[in-house]
């Protein structure tokens, strides 16, 4: 909220509302997560994050979530975005398309390599 307070004033209405407000919150929402993982990297004593989750300790539900984040942030943000759109959220590729100001054949193009680039990287996990 307090990052919407503060960029309301940029929002020069070029696009949607729905759709300045979405690439403020999922800007936020990367950003957070790049930050708590620094965080956790450094009150670590710089030990390495674990290649792979110790299912003694990990749900196999969290561990999986943690190798989709690393996964995401790997790939290039339009890419991770679309997939996210599509793939978490489940909505349409018109839905997309207009949240994204982009054809729809981007959309598509965008979550098929997408969803390549993720298939490799979880593989390699």
């Amino acid at each position: 909220m307090l990052a919407l307070a503060r960029g309301i004033t940029g929002f020069e209405g070029r696009s949607s509302f729905d759709t300045w407000l979405y690439r403020i919150t999922a800007n936020r929402a990367r950003s957070t997560y790049r930050t708590l993982r620094r965080r956790w990297q450094r009150e670590a004593g710089g030990v390495p994050l674990p290649d792979r989750p110790d299912p003694r300790r990990t749900s196999v539900v969290a561990g999986t979530r943690l190798d989709l984040l690393d996964a995401l942030d790997a790939v290039p943000p339009d890419l991770a975005e679309a997939v996210t759109l599509r793939d978490v959220l489940g909505l349409s590729y018109r839905e997309i398309a207009g949240l994204l100001d982009v054809p729809e054949g981007t959309v598509k193009s965008r979550i098929h390599e997408a969803r390549r680039q993720l298939r490799a990287r979880l593989s390699d996990a």
